[in-house]
């Protein structure tokens, strides 16, 4: 295990000193601002949260985010966050949720992967792999999605992210990418199986409206 650790650090750093080492500045295509997402997204309606204060928007170094809570008719409250990085050559990277969430006391119960079937961008039907996490604070618990998005990727994996970064920015000249997060809280009189469906029903909804913001 040991071992293993210390060749996946070795491959970041590696990969780091990639990623600064090409100095052309990167031209992402046009995209369209995250705040301009829709509020209705099929039964949900969504209002804005309040803003990060600048020492968590220095620490997560996004240059376009959104937080928003979207409610259903049938009470489902789901957090959406979204935080787009226009260039990660200098340092500023996504921050996964595995590292941020146990930091503000949310221990996970349950972790695995997971295959949806969403809209793609032709309007066909697009399997993706996204990470699911039970994770639990005091009495609640909260069923989180979320998986990393870049030119028209969908990825689960950490490393896998880091290969295509670091791929991308010599082949294309592009580091732009983001994380999308969804996350719902488990009522005691559903349980776990009702937030299941209700967080990946969301996620159906709102993935096809990710390609305008979200460059492919």
């Amino acid at each position: 295990m040991t071992g293993r650790i210390f060749i996946v650090a070795l491959v970041l750093a590696l990969g780091a000193g990639v990623l600064k080492g090409i100095s052309r500045p990167e031209q992402p295509p046009t995209r369209a601002p995250l705040r301009e997402l829709a509020f209705q997204i099929g039964g949900w309606k969504g209002q804005d949260q309040a803003d990060f204060d600048a020492k968590t928007l220095a620490v997560l170094g996004v240059d376009d985010y959104i937080t928003r809570l979207y409610v259903a008719a049938d009470h489902h409250p789901v957090s959406l966050y979204i935080g787009y990085y226009q260039s990660q050559r200098t340092g500023s990277t996504i921050h996964s949720p595995m590292n941020c969430l146990p930091g503000s006391g949310w221990q996970p119960l349950e972790t695995s992967t997971e295959q949806l079937v969403v809209e793609g961008a032709s309007g066909r039907p697009n399997p993706i792999t996204i990470n699911r996490y039970l994770v639990q604070k005091g009495l609640q618990r909260h069923v989180v999605l979320f998986w990393y998005q870049m030119h028209g990727r969908v990825i689960a994996s950490e490393y896998t992210n880091k290969f295509f970064l670091i791929r991308d920015a010599v082949q294309l000249n592009r580091t732009d990418g983001a994380l999308v997060r969804v996350i719902v809280p488990i009522a005691e009189s559903e349980g776990v199986q009702a937030t299941d469906d209700a967080a990946r029903a969301f996620v159906r909804a709102v993935f096809p409206r990710l390609s305008a913001h979200l460059p492919t």
